[in-house]
């Protein structure tokens, strides 16, 4: 490992932080449970590449229990909770290829160590691992593998529409036990609270544009708009469009927003969303962050350009220094434009990742009982597994709901004239 697992205080305080976590997980304590008894992944190698927070550490956790040959690395530079990384060596003996920071160079040398053991399962936050794995052609080809985020299924669905995805993969964001609640509350409550922490910044009366209306757009826009929040989306779908006029929000083009926005967060997963055009627009003092898996929706090579001056004026808060004519204005970026939920705060709530790695677990074992039946195709989690979790987090949080009688069942199933 290349972080120093002797540190006994740094140790001690990631093995304090994941047990914290494992309490607030009860689903995936049920599965790790079962996993114990029926070893499902004996004598099976897994590479997962991920955000190495404590929320990771109960799922590699779960799978080492279940009997896997495990190693993780870093599917972020900036996401990996040192601490958390030097207790699952140390304490749980899990080999892990992390290290806050890491640079562009180290990031892939810590990929090329996951793929060394030959992983029959690939876990993929993103999908570097995976896109690895095709550019390098290193065989043999895994089993199957799953991946986390909208981002990274992305690029697999463009792969398998080309016909040249080497392996099956399980869209885990796709499931509704994810996608509906990871990306909706997870990143909703998450993404501000980063903002928060990294500027101290008031919410309430700040005008809050919030590029892109998918899942964590909504979860983004939700949480803004109860802090006191106007807030503003921007949008290229009409549908989604029209449903942020619907739920009560303004709608406008990025650059009449730029004009207006206090505070601007993106999470769309494309490039360029906030660009040179709409920096020279914006208002002096506005603060910049991007949700979205990679560092790309902020085009910081044109604002580098543009800036007379750089500095870090707090951690992970970045002063650019624009001048035009004989005015200076200043924009700040946070986290260097990558999550700035995980660089700047800890990522979504436990509660909330419970269900997204009940599914990455779950995915895994369907794998290990029915790849050889599987295409190279990107497959939703299948609908009993999602339900499964839904019903097992119902119970943990003691929640009963109703069933339907045989009756009802009938009827639903059959065709019947209405009265």
């Amino acid at each position: 490992m290349d972080f120093d697992i002797k540190d006994r205080t740094l140790r001690k305080e990631g093995k304090r932080r994941i047990e914290w976590a494992i309490k607030r997980m009860p689903v995936l304590e049920l599965i790790r449970e079962r996993f114990k008894k029926d070893k499902p992944f004996k004598n099976i190698n897994i590479g997962a590449c991920l955000h190495v927070t404590t929320e990771t550490a109960v799922l590699v956790i779960t799978l080492k229990e279940g009997g896997a040959n495990l190693r993780l690395c870093a599917s972020n530079p900036l996401s990996t909770q040192d601490d958390v990384a030097s207790s699952l060596v140390f304490d749980y003996g899990i080999e892990v290829f992390a290290i806050r920071g890491e640079d562009k160079k180290t990031y892939y040398k810590h990929i090329n160590s996951v793929l060394a053991i030959h992983p029959q399962i690939t876990l993929d936050d993103g999908a570097d691992l995976v896109s690895t794995i095709h550019k390098k052609n290193i065989l043999p080809l895994p089993w199957g593998g799953t991946e986390e985020t909208t981002t990274g299924v992305i690029r697999l669905r463009a792969l398998e529409k080309e016909k040249k995805l080497l392996y099956p993969i399980i869209a885990v964001n796709d499931a509704y036990t994810k996608h509906l609640f990871d990306n909706r509350y997870g990143t909703g409550q998450s993404t501000v609270d980063g903002i928060i922490r990294a500027t101290n910044k008031l919410i309430a009366g700040t005008t809050f544009v919030i590029c892109g209306y998918g899942w964590c757009g909504k979860g983004v826009a939700t949480r803004a708009k109860g802090m006191g929040a106007n807030v503003v989306i921007c949008e290229v779908d009409p549908l989604k469009a029209l449903e942020a006029v619907m739920d009560g929000f303004q709608v406008m083009t990025m650059r009449e927003a730029a004009k207006k926005g206090d505070i601007f967060v993106t999470t769309t997963g494309d490039i360029d969303v906030i660009s040179k055009e709409h920096f020279l627009l914006m208002k002096d003092r506005v603060i910049l962050a991007n949700a979205g898996h990679f560092d790309v929706e902020l085009d910081l090579k044109n604002l580098e350009k543009l800036a007379v001056k750089k500095r870090e004026v707090k951690p992970l808060v970045r002063e650019y220094t624009l001048k035009k004519s004989n005015s200076i204005k200043i924009l700040y970026v946070l986290g260097e434009g990558r999550l700035v939920n995980l660089a700047c705060a800890e990522g979504h709530p436990a509660e909330v990742m419970d269900l997204s790695f009940a599914n990455q677990s779950l995915s895994c074992e369907y794998i290990v009982n029915n790849f050889k039946n599987l295409e190279k195709k990107v497959y939703p989690v299948p609908e009993h597994i999602d339900k499964s979790i839904a019903k097992l987090k119902l119970e943990a949080m003691s929640v009963k709901i109703d069933e339907l009688t045989p009756k009802q069942k009938e009827y639903l199933c059959s065709w019947q004239e209405g009265t």
